[in-house]
């Protein structure tokens, strides 16, 4: 009998690769790949060139959508029903677990203990061993209410209705006054009413409730419990009370049964009880000038209940416990030693210990989530995932580096060869050098951005990505230089006894007229001393970390207020209405509602989406795409890139100035090749991130305030980012950039470092300074890192 020599290796081991071929999703040409298993690798190339195109919406996305596929079709049809990306071969793939920078949901009521159920543990263990007991860990709890109620109950008992008197109580941990938010709000009511006219004459002067708004203002004009015509400042105090408390009542307005409520609790209900970052622009600053928030005086800002914090273990109170420094309460914690609640202990330290080792340290349980940094919140998403005992897991990052000084990178790099080297496949999207250094491989994708993109320009290690001559193998040792002369200070914004958050009594002049960069570890109070102390308002342009919200509806044309110019000089040439050239209003194809696309739900299965037929994708009404700007109709103005466009508003029939300066703008972010009519969902963090930076640019203000502006941005983009940077500095304006990029540290005038540490061992300035004062000086980890950088 013949036996074989060349012994094949057992048939799973041959499945060591993720093979993607023909991958078209967004701007993605046709891409092949393979992706080496159990290995870390990192996709780089210019913002906007595909990486998350490629890793988030096709190897990602199928990967879940295969999982979901799993489950009945029961259980599918209360899932988010995916449809399989654009791509011809997926094989290989494993389960996959996303960290992405999406920031933690930003409900009142959610905190950092929520987040990570480091809360619930607590609760629990306070409901065990608190003295004295009080109840279950819903009575820690400050989204539980305590409630109760009796009333009698009929029951069929032998053939017989027999009523019963029955009652419960359930025991909650909510502080009653604020309601579990920590704070309570107080309502200027000159802001509300104008007490001069009638509700007939429009005296509510709240955004939105305008005379002929059915439900906001019609309950108030035709319930008959108001008189309409009346002055408000000649009511009676019963008729005001009815006005603004009274409780929600069934009426009938126009024969229609609608809800009388007071016009307080209206508000409350539809725009305080939402986090104010999340309102419409309008809203928002409606609410910052009616409304004043202060710490609630009943239970001190914990959120809790008397009784919630009145239990205590040893001196501590579950308030307390939220209220540690995480590093302090790992300590109290270690310090329990009780055998009935044992394996309880061992979780929560080792949920603890997690906040440590990710750098995470120097936070609280009760920090609200919604006041975390985008870094922040992708490091809080890591804690779960780092005791798993899963192996053979893809997981998935969107540049972890984002919101970390050059010392805590080191650190994410270890926790991301920890991950690997369990056994399971690391996908990174990422920037920085640093990071890109430690992969085993290396997918580089361009050469350019958006149509110019889209393609894999090289494959490999991190050496050969060195000469590989790609846009990142050039750019990858490029260092900045320090600059050899520093503007001079036009004058000083002063800030005295700082105390926001960990700063600690902080006094320090910063310098206006110049480019002036914030700098320090993660959590040393960067943030809190420019946001905390420098008032945003007249004169002060504010650009945050805050991802841009938008539908498919939405798009650089809308973001930016482009389209509003656009849309008037069409009409000013066609003498029409404006609200014809907008796909939300008028001029909106009938089909299609203005969306391009035809959406058919398919219950549990993947919706399909077909381009509309009647207007054939360009989203307008056949009749509007016979008026013509200078020979081109909407649709056609839309397709353009943003060069295009700015050439196209400069001169001839078409020159529209206000539509120019918009362009010059966005094309001054590095925007030009993008289309001005995508929907905002196919941009990339990076395009958001200066789409957003290209619409602040156009307010009025002479102090420039950026929070990690190259967030997202390749390294050549940041080239790019620094001559604007330099160009609003040489206009006069004075720029402040809180930044962790060494590239901008070195091209600063002035640098503040803040620390020494993070959290409480933070709050300090530590060295005030030239960047090359500090490369000298060498005494911050800021110092040593640029010294590093520059090879000084």
């Amino acid at each position: 009998m013949a036996t074989r020599q060349d012994k094949q290796p057992p048939a799973a081991e041959r499945h060591d690769l993720i093979r993607v071929h023909g991958a078209r999703v967004n701007n993605l040409k046709d891409v092949n790949v393979e992706i080496p298993k159990r290995q870390l690798t990192v996709f780089t190339g210019v913002s906007g060139s595909g990486k998350s195109s490629l890793v988030f919406g096709t190897i990602a996305a199928e990967s879940q959508r295969l999982i979901n596929e799993t489950y009945s079709a029961f259980v599918q049809g209360f899932m988010p029903t995916l449809a399989r990306p654009e791509v011809d071969v997926l094989e290989g793939l494993t389960t996959a677990i996303l960290v992405d920078q999406q920031r933690i949901g930003a409900d009142p009521r959610s905190t950092v203990g929520t987040a990570t159920d480091a809360n619930a543990m607590l609760r629990i263990l306070f409901s065990r061993l608190g003295k004295p007991h009080i109840g279950s860990p819903q009575a820690f709890s400050f989204n539980v209410a305590s409630i109760s109620g009796a009333g009698a109950v009929t029951l069929q008992r032998a053939g017989q209705k027999v009523r019963e008197r029955r009652s419960f109580s359930i025991t909650g941990g909510m502080c009653p006054r604020c309601e579990g938010r920590g704070t309570v709000s107080d309502i200027d009511l000159t802001q509300l009413y104008d007490d001069s006219k009638s509700l007939a004459e429009g005296a509510i002067i709240v955004p939105g409730y305008t005379v002929d708004n059915f439900f906001a203002v019609k309950p108030y004009l035709e319930s008959g419990i108001l008189p309409p015509d009346k002055p408000i400042r000649k009511y009676t105090k019963k008729e005001l009370q009815d006005f603004l408390y009274h409780e929600p009542q069934r009426v009938k307005v126009s024969g229609v049964n609608v809800t009388y409520e007071g016009l307080i609790p209206k508000i409350q209900s539809r725009m305080l009880s939402k986090d104010t970052e999340s309102l419409q622009p309008h809203i928002r600053a409606f609410v910052e000038r009616a409304v004043t928030f202060a710490t609630c005086p009943e239970c001190g800002g914990t959120r809790l209940s008397e009784e919630a914090r009145s239990s205590r273990i040893g001196k501590v109170s579950i308030a307390d416990a939220c209220a540690m420094q995480v590093s302090d309460l790992a300590d109290w914690v270690r310090g329990l030693d009780e055998p009935s609640v044992a394996p309880l202990l061992t979780a929560l330290r080792q949920i603890l210990d997690s906040f440590a080792e990710i750098g995470l340290g120097y936070l609280s349980l009760d920090r609200p989530s919604g006041t975390l940094s985008g870094g922040e919140a992708q490091r809080i998403k890591m804690i779960r995932h780092l005791g798993s005992s899963l192996t053979d897991v893809t997981y998935v990052f969107d540049e972890p580096t984002i919101g970390l000084h050059p010392h805590d990178i080191a650190r994410m790099n270890d926790l991301l060869l920890q991950l690997r080297d369990k056994g399971n496949t690391v996908l990174v999207v990422e920037h920085k050098p640093e990071m890109i250094a430690i992969a085993d491989h290396v997918v580089d994708l361009g050469p350019g951005a958006g149509t110019d993109g889209g393609t894999v320009c090289f494959e490999g290690t991190v050496e050969e990505l060195r000469t590989s001559g790609t846009v990142t193998g050039r750019h990858f040792d490029d260092r900045a230089t320090v600059k050899e002369k520093v503007r001079t200070r036009a004058g000083t914004l002063e800030i005295r006894g700082a105390t926001t958050n960990n700063l600690r009594d902080v006094d320090v002049d910063i310098p206006t007229g110049v480019l002036a960069v914030i700098t320090g570890v993660a959590g040393s109070g960067k943030s809190s001393l420019v946001h905390g102390s420098i008032p945003a308002g007249a004169g002060v342009v504010s650009v945050d970390q805050g991802a841009i919200r938008g539908s498919r509806r939405s798009n650089p044309a809308t973001y930016s207020g482009l389209l509003d110019p656009v849309r008037k000089a069409f009409a000013k040439a066609n003498d029409v209405k404006p609200a014809l050239f907008s796909f939300n209003s008028e001029g909106a194809c009938p089909a299609c509602q203005g969306i391009g696309v035809i959406y058919t739900d398919l219950a549990m299965m993947a919706g399909v989406t077909t381009t509309c037929e009647v207007c054939d994708g360009k989203r307008f009404e056949a009749s509007v795409l016979d008026y013509h700007l200078g020979g081109r109709d909407i649709s056609e103005v839309l397709a353009m890139s943003v060069t295009q466009a700015r050439e196209f508003f400069g001169a001839g029939e078409a020159h529209t100035p206000a539509a120019h300066a918009i362009c010059g703008r966005l094309a001054d972010v590095g925007l030009g090749y993008l289309t001005i009519g995508q929907p905002l969902t196919t941009l990339s963090g990076g395009e958001r991130q200066r789409l957003k930076l290209a619409t602040h640019m156009a307010e009025k203000g002479g102090v420039y305030v950026l929070d990690e502006p190259t967030a997202g941005l390749h390294l050549a983009d940041v080239e790019q980012l620094l001559e604007l940077l330099d160009r609003l500095v040489d206009s006069g304006k004075s720029v402040i950039v809180i930044e962790h990029h060494q590239a901008v540290m070195a091209h600063a005038d002035w640098i503040i470092d803040l620390g020494p540490g993070a959290g409480r061992d933070g709050g300090l300035i530590v060295f005030e300074g030239t960047p090359a004062d500090i490369i000298a000086d060498r005494s911050t980890l800021t110092g040593e890192h640029l010294a590093a950088y520059v090879g000084a």
